[in-house]
């Protein structure tokens, strides 16, 4: 047997397979179904990722998975990218997984429905737990971007409508890295005032689900259906529905609608007025005509017509009265001497 030209070490051949490998796949994208799935404390998420015929092992570092947008678990099928990385002490290779997406639908929508099924099983959205509007509200407290179009078609539509309403603006941001933190602090915020908050507006113009998502997480979902105040959501257009919306007791389509749902118009109120008047007008006719009755009811009673006849009456009943006194006293004086005279 001839003599090798070189040996390699374990640690060279694993080192120079990692500095191969590494080089080659620094991006690669890789699909397949999740199995062994593995969250630990430290937050890092471990699992394998396999197909009908291979399997390889992938890691998803605490920062990456803090940024998914659903749940992680096993026998999903995804999407992955990432790179490919040696890990030398067991001279096996996994991939460091940088991106995630649920494979056939998009990772906010399969967040999207997984969210509102768990919140749905808990009630959150049920029609007996939402509260009413108050009839006339006086202090409207606003969650919203105080930039946004949303506060300015809110305050506008409201101003022609009515200004008795004192408006209280809790600004937010409304999308982005955050936005749900602030919104469910503000939500809280408002429960909190020692002054009375009649009912919250939670709103925001439209945009794409990514827009909107921050009314799509948990903490927000949460804030609004804990709320001891009234929630009207009015976020995006008609055709933009949230979790908030849902768990809000009254959605607005618009912020626009929702100025209308706060405060009547004064025509509104002045036509309000007028038929209360009318039914008030009504009532005390009504009353007033039943007393009526009731005092010529009174006004012809025998008692008015002919008082002397109840005076008359009545001293022949005492009389009779007297007649029945004399003759039980004399029939008792009578038995009395009766049982003297035997005695």
């Amino acid at each position: 047997m001839s003599e090798p030209d070189h040996i390699y070490s374990i640690s060279e051949v694993t080192f120079l397979l990692k500095d191969l490998v590494e080089t080659t796949f620094p991006s690669v994208w890789v699909a397949g179904e999740i199995s062994d799935f593995a969250r630990p404390r430290s937050g890092h998420c471990y699992l394998t990722l396999k197909d009908d015929r291979c399997q390889m092992r992938a890691v998803i570092w605490k920062g990456t998975a803090a940024r998914l947008k659903f749940d992680v678990e096993d026998g999903l099928e995804v999407v992955c990218r990432g790179h490919i990385d040696v890990y030398a002490p067991r001279g096996s290779y996994q991939l460091i997984v940088e991106e995630i997406q649920p494979r056939g639908v998009g990772a906010l929508e399969l967040a999207l429905r997984k969210l509102r099924e768990k919140l749905a099983s808990e009630g959150l959205f049920e029609p007996a737990r939402k509260k009413r509007l108050p009839a006339f509200a006086r202090r409207v407290g606003v969650v919203t971007s105080p930039t946004g179009a949303a506060v300015r078609d809110f305050l506008e539509v409201l101003r022609r409508r009515w200004r008795g309403v004192d408006v209280l603006v809790a600004p937010t941001r409304v999308q982005g890295e955050g936005a749900a933190a602030e919104i469910a602090a503000a939500i809280a915020d408002l429960n909190r005032m020692p002054s009375d908050i009649d009912c919250i507006v939670v709103t925001r113009g439209g945009g794409s689900l990514e827009d909107l998502w921050a009314f799509n997480e948990e903490p927000v979902v949460r804030a609004v259906a804990a709320s001891h105040i009234p929630v009207i959501s009015a976020i995006g257009h008609e055709i933009d529905v949230t979790l908030t919306d849902l768990a809000a007791d009254v959605r607005a389509a618009t912020p626009s609608e929702a100025a209308e749902l706060v405060a009547p118009t004064a025509d509104e109120i002045s036509a309000s007025l007028g038929h209360l008047g009318a039914r008030l007008v009504s009532a005390l006719r009504h009353n007033a005509s039943n007393a009526k009755r009731r005092l010529d009811g009174v006004i012809n009673a025998r008692a008015f017509r002919r008082p002397h006849d109840l005076v008359a009456d009545r001293a022949r009943r005492i009389d009779e009265l007297d007649a029945r006194l004399t003759r039980s006293l004399g029939h008792r004086q009578n038995l009395a001497q009766t049982r003297l005279d035997a005695m």
